[in-house]
């Protein structure tokens, strides 16, 4: 299962990121699109949009925008995923806050944007999981935040999630936990190999 998150600026600028402030349409589209086709727009200065992203079949391997594009500062601090039914945590990561100075982020490279977790065939059987994200915002305020969750197993999508956090306060520090009801799947899915 692989998770991947972008934040980043206003409309402006081109990239996933910059389409998650605008507001998101609910329509559906049946034509699939690319991580090759999303490149090919950026490259051509055309913005991603949140329905480009819902017409992906696959994570992508490469980050649609410039970890500098963040212009908002929104930085994920705080992670963690549960068993709801045993209430056990599973997986934990938090960023050291050891001061209050802003992060410089041309010092960053997109190592520290990437969480990577593994879990054992046994968590394939839960029926729900809690999972936490919690999140700062520098000193511009966010309209209409909408962040597009999407879980892949073996490269077939099996969850797609929309949170629209709306309007976040500028140097706010905030926090939500999503309960995720897990997709059934067969044995022969379920056997363990290199995706999990």
């Amino acid at each position: 299962m692989s998770k991947k998150t972008e934040v980043s600026k206003s409309k402006k600028k081109t990239g996933l990121v910059s389409s998650l402030y605008q507001n998101h349409s609910t329509k559906t589209s049946t034509s699939d699109i690319t991580e090759k086709d999303l490149l090919e727009k950026l490259k051509n200065k055309q913005e991603i949009t949140p329905d480009d992203i819902l017409k992906l079949k696959g994570p992508t391997q490469n980050y649609l925008c410039k970890i500098t594009d963040n212009v908002y500062e929104i930085d994920f601090v705080h992670f963690k995923i549960r068993d709801m039914s045993k209430n056990i945590v599973l997986f934990e990561v938090s960023k050291e806050s050891d001061s209050d100075e802003k992060t410089d982020l041309s010092s960053l490279d997109d190592n520290s944007r990437f969480i990577q977790y593994r879990f054992n065939k046994a968590f394939l059987k839960l029926r729900n999981i809690g999972a936490t994200v919690e999140f700062t915002v520098g000193s511009k305020p966010v309209q209409n935040f909408l962040m597009i969750e999407r879980h892949y197993f073996k490269d077939r999508l099996i969850k797609s999630f929309d949170f629209n956090f709306g309007f976040c306060l500028p140097d706010s520090r905030n926090s939500i936990e999503h309960i995720y009801e897990m997709p059934l799947l067969s044995d022969a899915e379920s056997e363990p190999n290199r995706y999990i």
